[in-house]
């Protein structure tokens, strides 16, 4: 009883302390959707279930040792975020030249949710990675299950923080600008922080 209680109390800190910048996106996310419709909350979360689904298979597949993307260039998949930031970008400001209105919608389904969160979770591999390899399956399938919750809870603080009116009217108001922003910066720092940089230069 008490390994299974250290297991849990384990994962729910492995997951807070991985996903912490994932309430940023999701609020954003969230935001997005009450502003504009888009995109649909069940893609949200679906996305984000298809996103930490991913990252944990990719992570107990490398456990297994066999390793699909070499840790030191995992900060690339930061470009995935950032790319989608300046596409919305570009489209704001071309939509503000031609006197329309755009959403500020980054990713707009289920599929582009999820490579968001793929991307703004690729460095969480490196930390699972070793986790799975040593705990055993037992405590594997406990972990996952708490990531499951997790993820729920997650998504649920980001619904409740994109639920504020005044935040909304920002959003309606600044989003074209402040959600590109943001995507931009995420995928920057992603890069950044993995020192993949100092490898292609």
């Amino acid at each position: 009883m008490d390994a299974i209680v250290g297991t849990v109390l384990t994962a729910a800190g492995m997951f807070v302390g991985t996903n912490v910048d994932d309430i940023i996106v999701l609020t954003v996310l969230f935001l997005s959707s009450r502003a504009t419709g888009s995109p649909k909350a069940p893609h949200i979360w679906a996305g984000q279930y298809a996103g930490i689904a991913v990252l944990v298979v990719v992570s107990v597949i490398a456990a297994l040792s066999l390793t699909i993307v070499p840790d030191e260039w995992v900060g690339l998949l930061g470009l995935i975020p950032f790319a989608l930031g300046v596409r919305s970008l570009v489209s704001a400001l071309r939509a503000r030249n031609n006197g329309e209105n755009h959403s500020p919608a980054v990713a707009s389904g289920l599929i582009s949710v999820a490579g968001v969160t793929i991307a703004n979770g690729a460095d969480n591999i490196s930390v699972y990675t070793p986790v799975f390899r040593t705990i055993g399956t037992a405590p594997t399938a406990v972990t996952i299950g708490v990531f499951a919750i997790g993820v729920a809870v997650w998504c649920l603080a980001g619904s409740w923080l994109g639920s504020h009116r005044r935040v909304i009217e920002i959003i309606e108001r600044y989003g074209q600008w402040i959600v590109p922003g943001v995507f931009m910066g995420i995928g920057a720092l992603i890069v950044i922080e993995s020192g993949v940089l100092g490898r292609i230069f």
